[in-house]
């Protein structure tokens, strides 16, 4: 089970930072990401952060945002600077476990609501 935590509402050029906790499970192996999706819009990956560190950004979070892991503590974290209301969204914490004898292991959080005034 992923839970997110830290959504809210802020004013443009603030920043906000989102934590997925996983409870029942080690995320060790896995490749985790955040996604966000507004009404009409399909879900789109904000950030991905692979079992080995390495990271992926939309282009719209480049230079923005940073997606971190604590694998301790069984944590994924999103840090967003300089928001604008284009960032305004649902976001979603989300895990891939690659299964190399089956489908792969995913799951979503319920997701957090990010709001930004402008």
């Amino acid at each position: 089970q992923l839970e997110e935590s830290g959504g809210g509402l802020v004013q443009a050029g603030g920043s906000l930072r989102l934590s997925c906790l996983a409870s029942g499970r080690s995320l060790g192996t896995d490749t985790m990401g955040w996604f966000r999706q507004t009404p009409g819009k399909e879900r789109e990956m904000v950030a991905t952060v692979s079992a080995g560190g390495g990271t992926k950004y939309a282009d719209s979070a480049k230079g923005r945002f940073a997606i971190s892991r604590d694998n301790a503590n069984n944590t994924v974290y999103l840090q967003m600077n300089i928001l604008t209301p284009e960032d305004t969204a649902v976001y979603y914490c989300h895990s891939r476990r690659v299964n190399p004898f089956g489908p792969n292991e995913e799951y979503w959080g319920q997701g957090t609501l990010v709001t930004v005034s402008s």
